[in-house]
């Protein structure tokens, strides 16, 4: 049982960025653990990263996959801390050396949200008036929905959630954001979700809407605590993701989007790429099955880490499925030229 880790009373020290979000989400971490670890102590120290430093640049601009994640990487190396809880969309699909994701807790909603300005409360980006500004810091984002919506024009907009909120509603630039729905629900600020997007309208961010637990890939000890969070739906929908992700080369810089679904035993992935304006798309559905074997069929395992995730409690077949699945439609997608279109993007957004 989840209980059993006693280890020698000592305290577990969890790092995590200063913003009010971040904090949020790694207090409801803390606390699911108070709860499964009654006897142990837990500290949270704050600090804070590069990413929350350059928050005037677009981000794609910045191009530094690891924005939010080095200095609370640094901590864990030092053993100054010993495990960092981050969203799991800010996660590189290869971690440094060293480093692992002990758990991917139970997702949120990974819809993105449309928050709208008060005078157009009421309102979808479909009624928008023609050549409202609509701000997002996502290429992704913006190359969907431009392609939905061309009467509308798309801005970046940077910025904590209490930045954007406010630049929302005291400037008169935005008529709209767009926002990740499991942030604003964090926050407690579902009150100002004007619209949900669907698949059919925006797939999500790999990874969106789910916690990920970084740990020193080497702590053993930290490993089993952490490991009873693992969700294993959102798990494998994630390795999935993950690794649709990685087999594209994707990344800040390009728009790539998924949506995954488990339904009587079948892992369903649906992701796709667009250019920069969203002219351009190619997208595509796989599906695994994903039997979950009875026993746990241990083999002895060099590396059980998939993806930067290590789940040894959870069985080892459904993730290699998960795994194979991101790679199949990844290679789908760049037989049928998705490579040019990732390509091309890479270079104007280089080039701005």
């Amino acid at each position: 049982s989840s209980g059993d880790y006693t280890p020698k009373m000592r305290v577990i020290r969890v790092g995590t960025r200063k913003s009010q979000l971040a904090r949020i989400q790694t207090d409801s971490v803390v606390a699911t653990l108070k709860a499964l670890y009654p006897g142990l102590q837990f500290e949270i120290i704050a600090m804070s990263t590069t990413g929350d430093k350059i928050l005037d640049t677009a981000l794609s601009k910045i191009g530094e996959k690891s924005l939010f994640t080095k200095e609370l990487e640094h901590a864990l190396e030092r053993n100054e801390v010993d495990l960092v809880v981050h969203s799991l969309k800010d996660l590189p699909t290869v971690l440094p050396p060293g480093f692992t994701i002990g758990a991917v807790c139970k997702r949120e909603s990974p819809y993105d949200a449309v928050v709208f300005h008060p005078k157009f409360v009421g309102k979808t980006l479909e009624t928008l008036p023609e050549k409202s500004v609509v701000g997002t810091s996502s290429l992704r984002r913006a190359a969907q929905l431009q392609r939905k919506f061309p009467h509308l024009e798309f801005k970046s907009i940077r910025g904590n959630l209490n930045t954007r909120l406010r630049k929302l509603d005291e400037l008169q630039e935005f008529s709209a954001i767009i926002l990740a729905t499991a942030g604003l629900q964090r926050m407690g600020w579902q009150n100002r979700v004007g619209q949900i997007l669907h698949p059919e309208e925006c797939m999500y961010a790999v990874g969106q809407g789910a916690l990920g637990v970084e740990v020193r890939a080497k702590d053993q000890d930290i490993l089993d605590l952490v490991g009873v969070l693992h969700d294993p739906e959102t798990l494998l929908r994630c390795i999935a993701e993950r690794s649709f992700l990685r087999h594209l080369e994707g990344g800040c810089s390009v728009p790539v989007a998924v949506h995954t679904a488990i339904k009587d035993g079948q892992l369903y992935l649906t992701g796709g790429v667009w250019s920069l304006n969203g002219a351009e798309t190619m997208q595509d559905t796989m599906q695994t099955t994903i039997h979950v074997p009875v026993q746990h069929e241990d083999g002895p395992e060099d590396d059980p880490q998939l993806v930067g995730i290590t789940a040894r409690n959870i069985p080892r077949q459904p993730q290699l499925a998960a795994e194979n699945l991101g790679i199949s439609l990844a290679t789908l997608l760049l037989n049928k030229g998705a490579k040019n279109i990732l390509d091309v993007a890479r270079q104007l957004n280089e080039a701005h």
